[in-house]
């Protein structure tokens, strides 16, 4: 008798992280817990039920970048949180990107995670 009980998955979520090497370790605190949770992660925004951009703010180009990656996620999903050190210019990526769901700076985990 096969007992195998399967965990099933609380959804799935799309990733990208820029930046810093400090942001790709709160990128992994976010993921973690992420998984913790019974979120899957997925490597297609498409497939993804909800999309997370770990931004950087740091220099212009960077800025720039994180600003693309949140119009391309919106536009392939529709459904993105915003975290990062761009986070703290909430402001300015709601004008850009006013379909954001969630803004949140850097280190806010728990923000993330609950706005998932």
């Amino acid at each position: 008798m096969n007992t195998k009980v399967e965990a099933e998955s609380t959804g799935r979520v799309g990733f990208v992280s820029l930046g810093c090497p400090k942001a790709l370790v709160d990128s992994e605190r976010i993921l973690t817990e992420l998984r913790r949770d019974g979120y899957d992660l997925v490597s297609s925004y498409v497939d993804a039920d909800i999309v997370v951009v770990n931004t950087c703010g740091f220099i212009d180009s960077a800025k720039a970048e994180s600003l693309e990656a949140i119009g391309d996620a919106l536009n392939e999903n529709g459904k993105v949180i915003v975290t990062g050190c761009l986070g703290v210019r909430e402001n300015e990526i709601r004008d850009l990107h006013p379909g954001v769901l969630s803004v949140s700076g850097p280190q806010r985990y728990e923000d993330v995670v609950r706005a998932v």
